[in-house]
């Protein structure tokens, strides 16, 4: 396992900053996908609402407890839970739990 870089960010105008530790360079990714992380959000923070155009993303969480905007529907949910944004549509995540939210998030190209 190759560990790139660990930042934290404020994540398509969320609340607060999260934690993305990338687990693969781009060489690796070999252009089929944008990002393979370990994503880590604090509680009260989130990953804003954005819409994915070229790619599709899966969220597949480790830890603690989230409500997940689905293209405007809400959903809660928690570790063992995976989730998929299809391209062409869009979704946003939000720790809504006492513990770190914490997940993998694969990015793959169209």
């Amino acid at each position: 396992m190759a560990f790139i870089e660990k930042n934290s960010v404020k994540a398509k105008k969320g609340k607060g900053e999260i934690t993305i530790t990338h687990l693969l360079t781009p060489k690796e990714l070999d252009g089929k996908c944008a990002m393979f992380a370990k994503v880590t959000i604090p509680p009260g923070a989130s990953i804003g609402e954005h819409f994915h155009k070229g790619n599709t993303e899966t969220y597949h969480i480790l830890q603690g407890e989230a409500l997940y905007n689905d293209n405007g529907t809400d959903k809660k949910i928690s570790a063992g839970e995976t989730t998929f944004c299809p391209d062409g549509e869009k979704h946003g995540i939000e720790n809504i739990g006492n513990d770190d939210l914490i997940f993998m998030a694969l990015i793959i190209n169209g």
